[in-house]
């Protein structure tokens, strides 16, 4: 089946193909910055998955900044109404599940799910709509490249991988901070066996704590990463969904609004999950043991 697009007709795999590529810019051998040649270059930037979440993350303060504002307890009006079940909501579920200290969990927890429910609700605008927006203005100001454009930054595992990375900087910041270095580096190394320092005992520890040392490390690293492969993989199946129904032509309107209903379920699960699994990882960093 063939589809017209882009600089030309396509067959079915060069649709697919073209609305998974991002807009990149990388700098060459030459020197010189270019759109679009990045294949295999892992210095280059995709601009649409950074515009996008950045765009996003704008809108969320401002529209939350603007309810904290205008808020009224008399004349409260539906969108202040809305803004308050979501704070009330994050607000419980850190409660029950964060039970240190920490003026900075709460916000973040709100960030973090939020600004991932908005990045991931860009799914759910049909895919062809805002990539040929972006080609009609590429061709009147010059930027043919805009021809390429994803606008679900949710669905770029860099962004993911960013995401979660910062997390983990907030696990390893919060486990120093409640447990000192001594104790952070006692939980990766005198855990789950503990190595005896008295009679011959002494002569395997140092076995142990490598042993230790290394499965604790590997535990570590996997928080990171099971949180930006779980999002990241979610989502583009997701997208990848919405594309090959967009191969059907005009039979694709049923289903997908079928398909949106239900996807507006995983776009809220995933933006919840991310955030719970942040929760909980910084209760593990802050809870001595």
């Amino acid at each position: 089946m063939a589809t017209e697009g882009g600089h030309g007709p396509q067959t079915s795999g060069d649709y697919i193909q073209h609305h998974l590529q991002n807009l990149q810019i990388c700098k060459l051998e030459n020197g010189e910055w270019a759109w679009n040649q990045c294949a295999g270059n892992p210095m280059a930037i995709n601009v649409d998955s950074m515009f996008w979440s950045v765009l996003l993350g704008l809108i969320f303060i401002v529209l939350f900044g603007n309810a904290a504002k205008k808020a009224s307890p008399k004349k409260p009006t539906k969108f202040q109404a809305l803004v308050e079940i979501i704070v009330d909501f994050i607000d419980s579920s850190v409660k029950d599940t964060f039970h240190g200290k920490s003026k900075l969990i709460a916000p973040l927890a709100l960030t973090i799910f939020m600004w991932v429910f908005f990045m991931n609700l860009m799914d759910l605008i049909p895919v062809d709509w805002i990539p040929e927006l972006s080609k009609m203005l590429g061709m009147a100001t010059g930027y043919e490249q805009l021809y390429y454009m994803k606008v679900v930054p949710t669905t770029d595992v860099n962004i993911t991988f960013g995401m979660s990375i910062s997390v983990f900087f907030l696990i390893i910041f919060y486990s120093i901070k409640n447990k000192g270095l001594s104790g952070f580096l006692a939980e990766l190394t005198l855990h789950p066996i503990a190595p005896t320092f008295k009679g011959p005992g002494i002569l395997v520890a140092p076995i142990i704590i490598a042993f230790n040392f290394i499965l604790e490390s590997v535990a570590l690293l996997a928080k990171p990463l099971s949180l930006s492969l779980r999002l990241f993989g979610n989502m583009f199946a997701g997208e990848l969904i919405f594309i090959l129904i967009a191969l059907l032509g005009y039979l694709q309107l049923p289903l997908h609004f079928g398909w949106a209903v239900f996807h507006i379920l995983i776009v809220t699960l995933q933006a919840f999950i991310f955030m719970m699994l942040t929760v909980v990882y910084l209760t593990l960093a802050s809870e001595e043991h």
